[in-house]
């Protein structure tokens, strides 16, 4: 009887090691798949970044060099091409601000400080940002949050959410439309709010990409109507960063829809 118990335990100590390994070569197997494709990741990343950059610069190169080429160039002329390159460079501009955002959200999210913020309040600062494009556009703003709807965030991406949306709707969406926010909900430690403009939507199969960094529906639209292409990816990472998530979806009577949450306290 004793050899028995000696062989039982002889062998669950193999099945233990047997087990062992293969869960050590399970998840080896994933950390390098997870390793690929972070690996693939930053690649393509490079990659659309290099491609985003080669644009506003190459155009800028040949302002410049028409310039110095031409010195004899008509002065209405010159100053054409000297307001077209700095056109660029705030594209430009614009470009390596959101990129570095983005950055550092993903990298070093514990260097974003905390405070309480007032969600209306932000709303407000946003739409008073953008009311000379309001008014030229004949929006309507419809700023639905309640006085003194409270969260514990920063200040500077909660007012980036809400900033992207509205200049997203102003570029795509069209004029004489309405543009509408809310928070239809406030239960479990979350404010759970919704964004919609009544423009023209998008066509529904690119719905699930527009969150992707430079994503286009259209080759060449974010570049005709200036801006990186990073705007719904940062709203994306905000939103994270406040421990949230954001969907989107085509409204029945047209434009885009977003709902997402932010958390209102840590825990």
């Amino acid at each position: 009887m004793d050899y028995i118990w000696i062989y039982i335990i002889a062998a669950v100590v193999v099945l233990l090691v047997i087990a062992g390994l293969l869960y050590w070569r399970v998840h080896k197997r994933v950390a390098e798949a997870e390793a690929r494709q972070k690996s693939k990741l930053k690649k393509q990343m490079t990659s659309n970044i290099a491609h985003e950059l080669r644009t506003p610069v190459t155009t800028i190169r040949g302002y410049l060099e028409t310039l110095i080429a031409c010195p004899d160039m008509p002065q209405d002329k010159k100053q054409e091409f000297i307001e077209k390159a700095y056109s660029q460079t705030i594209r430009l501009t614009e470009l390596i601000t959101d990129m570095s955002l983005i950055s550092k959200m993903e990298e070093k999210s514990s260097k974003f400080q905390k405070e309480n913020i007032d969600l209306y309040t932000v709303a407000n600062e946003v739409f008073d940002e953008f009311s000379g494009r309001i008014a030229a556009q004949n929006v309507k703003v419809e700023n639905k949050l309640s006085a003194g709807t409270v969260l514990t965030g920063n200040k500077t991406l909660v007012y980036t959410i809400i900033k992207n949306l509205v200049e997203n709707s102003l570029k795509y969406a069209g004029n004489d439309i309405t543009i509408h926010l809310e928070c239809y909900s406030s239960i479990d430690k979350f404010c759970y709010l919704t964004y919609y403009d009544t423009g023209t939507g998008v066509p529904a199969e690119h719905l699930d990409q527009i969150f992707e960094r430079f994503y286009r529906i259209e080759e060449g639209r974010t570049r005709d109507v200036g801006g990186s292409g990073l705007g719904l990816s940062i709203v994306k990472n905000a939103v994270k960063f406040h421990g949230g998530d954001i969907r989107v979806i085509n409204r029945q009577w047209g434009g885009l829809q977003f709902f997402f949450s932010l958390r209102k306290q840590e825990d």
